[in-house]
């Protein structure tokens, strides 16, 4: 029997309760499927990744066209997906709000929300409307009457404000604001972890490796990893470099590191949920 919504629900809030977890980011069926199959505990969607599918830049897409994917990744996997859910596509509280209500009933299990604006002379949203638009999300879900965990992300180290003190405080204020789980994502040392671990304690934590272990950001306090838009880049990396040496060289030995088709049909030829 496939998971209900509501399992999936269940368990991803589960697995913030302790120890700490991977949460990959496929970009398409295809790859969160494949990532289903390695023994992944839940999924996260990438921003990046999905609009690079549909030829066009990270923040490059729709409000419309993001619910389509995520009802996609929800539907093609047994797993519960959390939604990188950009800024909400609304700038004003009751905007974030109607987006989140919408995100809800495609069946995620959890979706963050970013305190940036997209615009480079103010990446971040002043501190009050940052902290309302939360607050907005935290209360449809709630009025949505469904179990969805809310990630709030603060921006600041990728849009060139890395600023500790401001990212702690604003991540504090989230908190309160009825965030499950906290996100800074670009803060790298161990000392900038810890410091919005603790801050922030008991709520789970949802760090972007930069190269760390599990191990190491296990012992750090970290419950959640995710890798962003990495496997997707990753992927188009090896198409480029595939590409490039047909073009140029006239060689298809790159094509000695590919997946075997036997693999790739081995995975896909299994009943899908």
């Amino acid at each position: 029997m496939r998971p209900s919504i509501a399992d999936k629900r269940a368990t991803f809030r589960r697995l913030h309760d302790s120890g700490c977890f991977v949460i990959p980011n496929p970009w398409d069926a295809g790859s969160a499927i494949l990532l289903q199959s390695l023994g992944f505990k839940a999924l996260a969607s990438t921003s990046a990744g999905m609009a690079w599918t549909q030829g066009r830049p990270d923040n490059g897409v729709t409000r419309d066209d993001v619910l389509a994917h995520l009802s996609m990744l929800v539907e093609a996997v047994d797993l519960p997906v959390n939604a990188d859910f950009e800024n909400g596509f609304a700038d004003d509280p009751d905007g974030v709000a109607t987006s989140v209500s919408l995100a809800v009933a495609t069946g995620i299990a959890g979706l963050s929300i970013e305190d940036s604006t997209g615009n480079k002379d103010a990446p971040l949203y002043d501190f009050d409307l940052a902290v309302r638009r939360i607050a907005a999300a935290r209360a449809a879900i709630d009025r949505s009457g469904h179990d969805v965990m809310l990630t709030a992300r603060s921006e600041g180290f990728i849009t060139g404000r890395p600023d500790l003190d401001e990212t702690v405080r604003r991540l504090k204020a989230f908190s309160d604001a009825g965030a499950d789980c906290l996100y800074a994502p670009g803060i790298r040392e161990d000392a900038q972890i810890t410091a919005v671990v603790q801050s922030v304690a008991p709520k789970p934590v949802n760090v972007l490796t930069m190269g760390m272990s599990v191990g190491a950001l296990t012992a750090l306090g970290v419950r959640r990893i995710s890798v962003g838009g990495s496997l997707a880049r990753s992927a188009y990396g090896e198409f480029l470099r595939a590409a490039k040496e047909i073009a140029a060289d006239g060689s298809f030995d790159a094509f000695k590191r590919a997946a075997p088709s036997s693999e790739l049909n081995g995975v896909f030829a299994k009943p899908r949920p």
